[in-house]
């Protein structure tokens, strides 16, 4: 039995039969279309994607991106002493780190390893390591890896990882609302909130009923690209830390290429617009994907709590069972019924002795505590 690794820059280079032997395009986010769109989109990051053979036959994946990130934006944002923080800074020179993430930067979520079925899952998630490790020595400047992100239920395999010298570190959780199949509306909903939850929905929606909203076309986010741009670099912009900007031109790749499955909607005050969300409609799952708001606006038409209710809306109309709001907002999206769902990653130094160093830093970072609300009656 012979296991090897094979690391491809494109996904078009990518032979088709790796993709029947794996079988995991039924999961939109493993699907050739799904990461083809960022490729195209994203010129400026490096994309790789290693596929595990055995006897030739694909048996596992992982989606890369090498990007750069400046240490500073990393480490402003992570409880620690002014010490602590100038220490790591300095240990990076203050500068920019190029970092190989293994996972979709742009995605909150176990979407980056793919196992197949039937194989032993431990020697599998080895050898992907194995591979990333192959990746990061052959790159030139790279400083750390980034292996992101697993569920509590996959920790009994990725923590294989802490034996080849990475620390674990639990990062933002997602933020999950289970539908019940009983709830065939937004009033249904509503209905099964206490009041004072109930309220504050309904207030949202009555404070930004002056916007006119509508479900984007291909042509329509190509023709709103840049402003969707602006809006979108307005909320990263507020968020506690964010490791690549996305270049909005991958939605219209994947608007193009999943169709109804893929949703952007458009908010609009006096025809220009003032926020959007964006989503991916995934087997019986509505996951969030990114917003973007007027901030100037957003008090007074209350746009986030809209788009947050919106979410709902469309969970229900698509008949899903959970909808994934992703990370950051933890509390507000708490207050519409989300649970958290704890999520780990694991980091390395590329060169030892600052992996040293690095370890307990990261085994030390605290995420950041928010109130958890029970809403429903």
């Amino acid at each position: 039995m012979q296991i090897t690794s094979e690391v491809f820059t494109t996904i078009d280079a990518i032979p088709q039969s790796y993709w029947d032997s794996l079988k995991c395009c039924t999961d939109i986010y493993y699907s050739p279309e799904f990461l083809k769109a960022f490729e195209s989109a994203n010129t400026d990051i490096s994309f790789n994607y290693i596929f595990i053979l055995k006897n030739r036959e694909a048996i596992a994946f992982a989606n890369t991106q090498i990007v750069t990130i400046g240490i500073k934006t990393i480490t402003k944002n992570i409880s620690m002493s002014n010490k602590l923080r100038c220490t790591v800074n300095n240990m990076f020179c203050n500068n920019h780190i190029k970092v190989l993430f293994c996972g979709n930067v742009f995605l909150s979520g176990e979407y980056g390893t793919f196992l197949k079925d039937g194989e032993d899952k431990i020697k599998t998630f080895k050898a992907l390591a194995d591979g990333a490790k192959g990746l990061a020595q052959s790159t030139k400047k790279l400083s750390t890896t980034f292996i992101k992100d697993f569920k509590n239920e996959s920790l009994c395999i990725t923590n294989e990882l802490k034996t080849l010298d990475y620390a674990a570190m639990q990062v933002e959780p997602n933020m999950i609302i289970t539908l019940k199949p009983e709830w065939h509306s937004f009033e249904d909903y509503t209905k099964a909130l206490k009041s004072k939850y109930r309220v504050k929905a309904n207030r949202s929606d009555a404070k930004s009923e002056s916007l006119q909203v509508r479900f984007f076309t291909e042509q329509d986010i190509t023709k709103h690209k840049n402003e969707l741009q602006e809006l979108y670099q307005n909320t990263i912009a507020n968020a506690d830390f964010n490791a690549q900007i996305l270049n909005l031109k991958t939605y219209i790749h994947l608007k193009k290429a999943f169709k109804d499955q893929f949703i952007v909607k458009g908010y609009f005050l006096d025809q220009k617009l003032v926020g959007f969300l964006s989503a991916m409609q995934n087997d019986k799952n509505l996951d969030a994907h990114f917003i973007g708001i007027d901030y100037e606006q957003n008090k007074e038409f209350a746009i986030y709590p809209r788009i947050l209710n919106d979410y709902v809306r469309l969970g229900i109309a698509t008949k899903s069972t959970k909808i994934n709001l992703g990370r950051t907002a933890s509390e507000i999206k708490s207050t519409l019924g989300a649970q958290p769902e704890d999520l780990t990653c694991y980091c390395k130094h590329k060169r030892y002795l600052p992996n040293q160093v690095l370890k307990p830093f990261i085994k030390n970072v605290q995420i950041k505590s928010f109130k958890q609300h029970s809403v429903f009656k």
